[in-house]
């Protein structure tokens, strides 16, 4: 079974990774980057899911989509990524 991993920013701002799971988002898995800035790297994301307990899904690539709250607002970036239990065969 896959899910979907986001990268995204917190309400505080900082970068955060969590995985979409059947529940409550308060009971989905989650790590904190702690930090607004730099934007985490590939190998830092890849090590968070793994502390989750996730890999990337067969032929998964992260995709990102622009979120803009107006004209005036500043950007965001929000990134989507496939992921299964480590080990879980696909």
């Amino acid at each position: 079974m896959t899910y979907s991993a986001r990268l995204a920013n917190s309400y505080f701002g900082e970068w955060e990774i969590y995985i979409i799971i059947e529940g409550h988002s308060d009971d989905w898995p989650l790590h904190s980057f702690g930090r607004t800035a730099p934007t985490p790297t590939l190998a830092e994301r890849t090590a968070a899911l793994a502390g989750l307990g996730y890999e990337a899904a067969d032929g998964a690539a992260w995709e990102w989509i622009e979120m803009d709250n107006d004209d005036t607002g500043a950007v965001e970036f929000r990134g989507s990524f496939e992921v299964r239990p480590i080990g879980e065969a696909q």
